[in-house]
């Protein structure tokens, strides 16, 4: 068995196709089936099945498990071999939420990628809750997202503190106001967030403490769309405040000052406990703890 052997079964898993896993490879199609051929009689076992389309048997899909694990380590040697002899460089995949993704991470990454070329940040924009399950599950290197409570699993540091904001349209019955009482959202047609991200996990907690209860018009998975709903008059709602910075600058919403929503939320980069960091990573990450709080907020 060699590597080759396994990127090809791994290929094959992906394309469902011994032709195409070959031209992904730059392999002919007959060199895939020799390969596959010379595991299963290695091993004993039928991996592949041949109708079409080409899928794994049940052997194939233990066997491809391992074998995902397999190349990890190999990269992860090759990685830390690498580190040893040169500057830092390497791949970093970074999820996030698309508000941060967008307002946040541009000031942050332009400094970064002036500072190291060498290094290629890769951004997936997701809801938090997937955030902290891509990080747990290692399909990204590191997050960075709201964090209301340790995570066992995660390895965290705070990069800075946001807190939420009632936004309205400039033409809403509300938008005369600079400051309002938490009551105000009793009954009010609101825009919410999904339920998993950390913005409605916020909200949610916030009107079961207060006892009360909005109307909710509209549920979106992230806040760069809830603003467009609330521009245009459709509801009010409940947004961190450095992702409206802009619109508020521009007039195009207004912000109501809450008192009972301004408790400052921790917004955190975290990694899976106990994996390797590789020079790309290690680099970022003191970076990002080493910039100052208005690095990531901006100019209001």
């Amino acid at each position: 068995m060699n590597m080759n052997q396994l990127e090809t079964l791994l290929a094959i898993s992906k394309t469902m196709s011994f032709r195409k896993a070959g031209e992904l490879l730059n392999l002919t199609q007959p060199a895939v089936s020799a390969q596959i051929k010379s595991l299963e009689d290695e091993f004993q076992t039928i991996l592949v099945n041949r109708n079409q389309p080409v899928t794994l048997t049940e052997s194939g899909m233990i066997f491809l498990e391992q074998a995902e694990k397999m190349l990890q380590l190999q990269e992860e040697l090759k990685q830390r071999l690498t580190d040893l002899q040169q500057l830092p460089q390497g791949n970093i995949q970074l999820g996030t939420t698309t508000s941060i993704a967008m307002q946040v991470l541009p000031r942050v990454l332009s400094y970064f990628q002036n500072q190291f070329p060498r290094i290629k940040t890769t951004i997936h924009s997701m809801t938090s809750a997937q955030v902290v399950s891509s990080v747990e599950n290692g399909s990204i290197d590191l997050g960075i997202a709201f964090q209301f409570e340790k995570n066992p699993l995660l390895e965290s540091s705070i990069l800075y503190y946001d807190n939420f904001e009632l936004v309205v349209a400039p033409e809403h019955p509300l938008a005369q106001q600079s400051h309002a009482h938490i009551d105000c959202i009793q009954d009010l047609p609101m825009i919410m967030l999904t339920p998993d991200t950390a913005g409605r996990k916020f909200m949610d907690r916030t009107i079961k403490q207060f006892q009360i209860q909005p109307q909710i018009v509209m549920e979106l998975s992230s806040s760069e769309e809830v603003k467009r709903m609330v521009e245009i008059n459709l509801g009010a709602a409940i947004i961190a405040r450095s992702s409206i910075v802009k619109e508020v600058k521009l007039g195009t919403l207004k912000q109501i000052h809450v008192h009972e929503l301004s408790i400052p939320q921790p917004v955190s980069v975290f990694y899976r406990t106990g994996r390797y960091l590789n020079a790309a990573i290690r680099q970022f990450l003191n970076d990002l703890k080493g910039m100052p709080e208005s690095q990531f907020l901006g100019s209001e």
